[in-house]
């Protein structure tokens, strides 16, 4: 739903813009779906945890494709994180290989889109990146939704879903799901314009220690001792990441005002 919400994209686009615009809106509707079939399969903290490897495949990225320098501090930053998320996969009590995968692939599919958005942005302001490949991601989910999930959608997803909380709260849900999902997917593409895209990536694994945690809480998601210290190290690991990259950033401020 939250691709049918962005549709107010002002300026035109060229040829050369939409060749790029194309790839990233392909990974962003994979993103999105690995992530929910992820969801699925495993436990929310589970696939938030795989997910947390994002930095690490961020950081590969900008360094072996983009040929962009990462200081071997930032490298080392991460270690905690790879080491924290195979610890806790180890042991996950709702452990799968489609929930795994399709997680990993999501990692990928965004490592993907935030880089080459945040080229496209040279040309482009954020809102209107967001709205083009959110309309190209609508264009190209439509014929496997269609064909894949269609007829059983019509047979009994609908009828399900209402008979189980009513026409009202369907429509509701559905209505809200979609707004929300499309505020944070907006905010997080105009975060992106502001800042680098490893240093994004960061940001949205902080964002996993909240929905981990809330889904603990509120779902129940029972988790091993070990899968609670893998979490925890993972989470450590990026903020000192935060804290290094900080204090770069502050050093680079310095050497330019003197």
């Amino acid at each position: 739903m939250h691709y049918l919400v962005a549709v107010y994209c002002v300026q035109p686009v060229d040829s050369n813009l939409l060749k790029l615009l194309i790839p990233v809106a392909v990974c962003h509707a994979l993103g999105h779906v690995t992530s929910n079939v992820s969801f699925a399969a495993v436990a929310v903290s589970f696939t938030h945890t795989i997910k947390a490897l994002e930095p690490f495949f961020n950081a590969a990225a900008s360094q072996f494709i983009l040929g962009q320098q990462i200081p071997l501090t930032l490298w080392l930053s991460l270690a905690p994180v790879v080491l924290g998320v195979s610890m806790a996969s180890l042991t996950e009590l709702s452990f799968n290989w489609t929930g795994f995968i399709s997680a990993m692939i999501s990692n990928i599919s965004f490592t993907y889109r935030s880089l080459y958005s945040k080229k496209a942005m040279t040309d482009m302001d954020s809102t209107n990146i967001y709205a083009y490949i959110s309309i190209i991601a609508l264009i190209v989910c439509i014929p496997p939704a269609v064909i894949i999930e269609g007829p059983q959608l019509l047979k009994h997803g609908f009828s399900d879903g209402i008979a189980k909380v009513g026409l009202t709260k369907f429509i509701s849900d559905l209505f809200w799901v979609g707004m929300f999902y499309h505020l944070y997917n907006q905010l997080a593409t105009n975060t992106l314009e502001r800042v680098a895209p490893l240093t994004h990536a960061v940001g949205n694994v902080l964002k996993r220690v909240f929905v981990i945690g809330f889904s603990i809480v509120i779902f129940g998601n029972k988790i091993s001792t070990q899968t609670g210290i893998g979490t925890a190290i993972a989470i450590a690991g990026v903020a000192t990441y935060s804290y290094i990259k900080a204090k770069m950033e502050e050093e680079k401020r310095k050497g330019k005002a003197a």
